[in-house]
């Protein structure tokens, strides 16, 4: 079975099969961090012609970006590669998995007709050791106590309570409503829980609101998880995000997992590769992004949140395109992926956003200073 979604308008049947047959090739061969994420909305499929592989991605612009890397066999993964990369080609597509990991990069790695860019790094654990990690923390296990102390709880949610829970949606929109930029999509898609299945959802409660909650998809192919997406409500205590965290590793551990990751920590500096590097104007680009962007993406914030987390180690991760050298024209389909094709309306609306919280604050100091309430 292969097919491209260029060629035809894909019904509702037909979207639902493809995606079941994504879901259940994903829990056959999944590897990569990002795996599971190919089965949120949005996300087109290419199969492969024997039934066993699977490439989610998204078109944007003059390219197919994929979510990850291809979901195979390990011994098939170049074979998979080639084949998705000629079809893209039949439609004039090029191609850059976002996000691929050690496993894709060792494939291509002396292949002259493609080149890749370090995107960041990822923290791991083996959720075994986690216990003894935080016994060696002790600022850790104070902000654990900030949390229990404000009468914080964390328990696991059924998915059929989870499904749909008024309770959630609360907490998720507000939280987005605390961001610079408006949602973005594609392996950052906030949008995860009507989707559930298979998944694992943690709930952070206070009193009778819900505070925070954790969503957990599975990497089956190394018998771990991914904290896919930890959104918090902005009154939550604090140390609520870290007793959550505690609650699920600590139970993955109970239960024999050997792998945990928070996922891509972007711009990290914290898994460099030696002697790579990125190309000039990009790494411009990015120091750019890092110094100026804060208020729309707390890079520094949530790279310092995950360290503090105290990882075993940190694995890199790369944008990966098939051309002799990364461009900007790449680039540009993966600010696409992210923003379902309208980056200038999520900059406009990140714009927006900031120029309201500035005269917010200003009208808050001046009643301050007036002693006006």
């Amino acid at each position: 079975m292969q097919k491209s979604s260029q060629n035809v308008r894909p019904t509702a049947t037909s979207l639902a099969v493809d995606y079941e047959c994504a879901r259940q090739l994903v829990l056959k061969y999944g590897w990569n961090s990002t795996c599971f994420q190919i089965v949120n909305p949005g996300i087109e499929y290419w199969f492969g012609a024997d039934g066993e592989s699977v490439v989610g991605y998204v078109t944007s612009g003059r390219s197919r970006v994929v979510a990850g890397a291809p979901v195979c066999a390990k011994d098939s993964l170049a074979g998979v590669v080639a084949a998705f990369e000629r079809d893209a080609k039949r439609d004039k597509l090029g191609v850059c998995y976002f996000g691929a990991e050690a496993r894709l990069e060792s494939v291509l790695h002396d292949s002259k007709d493609h080149a890749k860019v370090l995107l960041g790094a990822q923290p791991v654990w083996n959720p075994s050791h986690w216990t003894g990690i935080v016994t060696g923390r002790s600022s850790l296990r104070a902000q654990l106590n900030r949390a229990r102390n404000k009468g914080v709880a964390v328990r696991e949610w059924a998915i059929e309570e989870a499904h749909g829970n008024p309770l959630l949606h609360q907490c998720l929109h507000a939280w987005l409503e605390s961001k610079g930029l408006p949602p973005l999509h594609f392996v950052i898609e906030p949008e995860t829980l009507e989707r559930l299945e298979n998944r694992r959802i943690f709930v952070a409660e206070h009193g009778s609101h819900v505070a925070s909650f954790l969503v957990l998809s599975p990497i089956p192919g190394r018998n771990g998880w991914l904290t896919e997406q930890f959104p918090h409500h902005p009154s939550a205590p604090n140390g609520t995000v870290e007793l959550m965290m505690d609650a699920a590793i600590r139970k993955l551990g109970d239960e024999g997992f050997d792998y945990v990751t928070l996922g891509l920590s972007p711009l990290s500096k914290r898994a460099r590769i030696e002697p790579f590097d990125n190309p000039v104007w990009l790494r411009i680009l990015l120091a750019w992004m890092r110094k100026h962007g804060q208020r729309f993406y707390n890079f520094d914030g949530l790279d310092a949140f995950k360290s503090k987390m105290t990882p075993e180690y940190w694995e890199p991760v790369f944008a990966i395109s098939n051309e002799p050298t990364f461009s900007g024209r790449t680039l540009y389909s993966i600010a696409l992926a992210f923003t379902e094709n309208k980056p200038f309306r999520v900059i406009a609306g990140g714009l927006q956003k900031a120029v309201t919280m500035e005269f917010w604050t200003l009208g808050k100091k001046l009643r301050n200073a007036f002693g006006i309430r």
